[in-house]
């Protein structure tokens, strides 16, 4: 079976945690809190120096990087696909859900935060400014490519879920997390909610994990 190293509040294992269920791949969870520091104790950093989660165990295979892990799931187990055939669907795909994996996401994890707060100061206020600037510009963007995209509908692309509605799912839950409104992006929240009614979605999130505050 696969392990699976998480955190409840990772929007980056919450992405993982959608693709080994859409999958149907069973895992064995190992949970390190964040907040409490988990990640730096040194069995952990053994097997993930970047000290971050997720971290995906399969047989000898050791994964790291969320996007590396979606992409090597949909390669070794390619049913259901979580790209599309096509080669210029896959690019556009990849290029939606990067908004959120390689752009906003980044930009507001803890160790982020951590470093804007401890080390230059920034208020409470401040830092949820910050945070729902970033979340707020990569939902304007997919909120325009949605509306641009003629494959668009239920979902961002086709009739069932890809990556990009795995980047889309995790840049909104933040957003709700940190209070921002999402009323101007009415085609980001219609994607939303057709994934957030899939079992495969509804289960991987994040206040549906055991170790949930």
């Amino acid at each position: 079976m696969m392990k699976l190293y998480t955190y409840y509040r990772s929007q980056a294992s919450f992405r993982v945690r959608i693709a080994l269920n859409l999958k149907g791949l069973a895992h064995d969870d190992t949970y390190l809190h964040l907040e409490k520091g988990d990640q730096f104790a040194a069995d952990y950093r053994a097997v993930n120096p970047q000290m971050v989660v997720p971290t995906l165990i399969d047989g000898d295979t050791r994964l790291f990087q969320s996007l590396a892990i979606l992409e090597y799931l949909d390669e070794k187990y390619p049913n259901p696909p979580l790209l599309p055939a096509d080669a210029a669907a896959r690019a556009w795909v990849r290029g939606f859900a990067l908004i959120n994996i390689a752009d906003s996401h980044p930009l507001v994890v803890p160790r982020i935060r951590h470093y804007l707060t401890d080390d230059l100061g920034l208020s409470p206020d401040q830092m949820t400014g910050w945070i729902k600037h970033w979340i707020g510009a990569g939902l304007a963007a997919m909120e325009e490519l949605l509306a641009d995209h003629r494959e668009s509908g239920g979902f961002c692309h086709g009739d069932a879920p890809t990556l990009a509605d795995i980047g889309l799912v995790t840049q909104v839950t933040p957003a709700r997390t940190f209070g921002a409104d999402t009323s101007p992006y009415p085609r980001v929240m219609r994607v939303y909610d057709t994934c957030m009614a899939i079992p495969a979605f509804a289960d991987a999130h994040p206040s549906k994990q055991p170790d949930a505050e």
